[in-house]
């Protein structure tokens, strides 16, 4: 998904650091963020994401990460130094992974990539609906396919990445066999990974939510997990989508265990459109940023008390600060990702959300971030 002011802000901060020697994270500061969004809410998304990556591949890749003894979690055998990560979409192709711990991710997940190239569904499909702080995309998981983007994991593998990687893997929207594609995902892309994320929740190709069904999910992971490196298998996430009935969640929650899933994502984007006040509110495809905030959040408590705590959750959506985050954590994730977000909040937002989550455990007097995991319940 292309997310131009991010991206522009993005492009901006980091030729002034990459020019003046300065901290990347420092040199993108909120007041230079608030002077380019007016010009970049005029320009073409795509284009400014495009640009961005160009801007982004020629800089230093991330030797260290933010982190601290209260941020620094562990979780499905990885240490991640803090528990806020970038959620798929803004690199799809794995061009930029080395560079974003920059701006204070604690780990990066890139994708959705799947066996073939793609381009995706007609433009125009991302829509800025600025009244609502929201998104809508119908992007159809453009990428340029699982072998251009191996070569350069295989690069970032070989240097170093200081931040766990996941790579979230679909399927092509014309496959004859989506389960054959999920497997050849894996396949191919286990051996570079951290942690593998089976995204079977996007809105923007058809049928694919079928896969969240019992019996489509257990043939589904059973693909997958017959495709693991023999000695050398990765953790799988499965990424859900909001729109789920309860009977729907106590069945992924059953396959879940029963399959031994690392984690489960909570959630993609909604189809819901709750009272939205942007004229592009009708447009079809996935809502993400504020009005799935809600949402999200309840979905989280949901899987948190039909699994009894025994499915560890992910969250992501509609996050938008260190509250919002805690509240994620409380209900019942380890883990947090952003994106949206960063459209209205700026390209700092993953720090400030990292540092607010350590005042916030100190506030409430947990040792580490990571001991207030469903604390709510």
């Amino acid at each position: 998904m292309a997310f131009p002011q991010v991206e522009a802000g993005l492009a901006i901060g980091l030729w002034r650091a990459q020019w003046h020697g300065m901290s990347l994270i420092a040199s993108m500061t909120d007041a230079a963020y608030a002077l380019v969004r007016p010009i970049v809410h005029a320009t073409d998304g795509e284009a400014a994401h495009n640009l961005t990556l160009r801007a982004l591949e020629p800089l230093p890749r991330a030797r260290t990460a933010l982190t601290s003894p209260v941020l620094a979690t562990e979780f499905a055998g990885m240490s991640f130094p803090n528990p806020v990560g970038l959620a798929p979409g803004f690199d799809k192709d794995a061009r930029v992974a080395a560079v974003m711990p920059h701006f204070g991710f604690g780990f990066v997940e890139v994708g959705t990539l799947t066996p073939l190239p793609q381009d995706g569904n007609p433009r125009p499909r991302l829509f800025r609906l600025v009244e609502d702080g929201a998104v809508i995309n119908r992007m159809g998981f453009n990428n340029g396919g699982q072998g251009a983007a191996a070569d350069r994991i295989a690069c970032i593998r070989r240097y170093g990445l200081p931040v766990p990687l996941g790579i979230n893997i679909g399927a092509n929207k014309d496959s004859a066999d989506r389960i054959a594609d999920y497997a050849k995902g894996t396949a191919a892309m286990a051996p570079l990974a951290d942690y593998l994320t089976v995204n079977i929740s996007s809105p923007n190709t058809p049928g694919l939510r079928a896969l969240q069904d019992k019996g489509a999910l257990e043939a589904l992971l059973d693909g997958v997990a017959a495709a693991q490196p023999p000695g050398a298998a990765k953790p799988v996430f499965l990424k859900v989508a909001p729109d789920l009935e309860p009977a729907d969640i106590d069945d992924i929650v059953a396959v879940a265990l029963d399959k031994g899933l690392a984690a489960v994502i909570v959630s993609n984007t909604t189809i819901a459109r709750p009272g939205l006040a942007s004229r592009h509110g009708a447009e079809a495809g996935g809502l993400s940023g504020a009005p799935l905030a809600d949402l999200a959040l309840q979905r989280v408590r949901d899987f948190r008390t039909a699994s009894g705590g025994g499915v560890p959750l992910v969250a992501a959506g509609g996050i938008a600060s260190a509250e919002q985050a805690w509240d994620r954590i409380r209900a019942g994730a380890t883990l947090v990702q952003i994106y949206s977000a960063m459209v209205y909040e700026g390209p700092g937002l993953a720090a400030r959300i990292a540092r607010g989550l350590e005042r916030l455990a100190v506030r409430d007097g947990f040792a580490r971030v990571a001991d207030a995991v469903g604390a709510a319940h």
